[in-house]
């Protein structure tokens, strides 16, 4: 997955309204099926528990197969590239350990993880405005910088391939 520079206020903007519509449908189809279903099999003792809970996965399950089939459209774009880049990060971050006791030894896909995984994290802090953990990144970067250095080696995020995960 390539890192790619993205409008950050289209981005919020649309992230925004993601978050709002799946906030609304939830509460609104949530509510709308747990009250069909409550006037149609009423419950005594007035527990209607099962009843909501049915209501909340239903509608989530809706949600989910929506999100999916619209993942393409123009307004989905930002927040599923940033949703995707965090899985792509995740996955490295699971590995972390073992990229650095191979990146220390020189390992050069091991630093390159680590590399894409550093810059990933810059885009993401920047679009979410989360500047106050960027020191400590910079501090790692400039550690990594000077390992990869050590080795005669140039580090790309361009160059990353989550295949390279496999052998960690």
């Amino acid at each position: 997955m390539q890192l790619i520079q993205i409008d950050k206020a289209r981005y919020r903007k649309h992230l925004n309204r993601v978050i709002i519509g799946c906030g609304l449908a939830l509460a609104g189809g949530s509510l709308a099926i747990s009250q069909t279903l409550i006037a149609l099999f009423p419950d005594e003792s007035g527990s209607h528990f099962h009843w909501n809970l049915l209501g909340v996965v239903v509608t989530s399950v809706a949600i989910a197969f929506l999100l999916n089939k619209y993942r393409k459209h123009v307004c989905m774009t930002e927040v599923v590239y940033v949703w995707e880049l965090k899985q792509a990060l995740n996955k490295i971050t699971r590995k972390m350990p073992k990229l650095k006791a191979a990146g220390r030894e020189g390992d050069a896909n091991a630093l390159l993880a680590i590399h894409y995984s550093y810059a990933g994290s810059r885009l993401l802090w920047q679009l979410d405005d989360n500047t106050i953990t960027m020191d400590e990144l910079a501090i790692k970067q400039a550690e990594l910088d000077s390992v990869a250095e050590k080795f005669n080696l140039t580090l790309n995020a361009d160059d990353y391939d989550e295949a390279i995960l496999k052998q960690y």
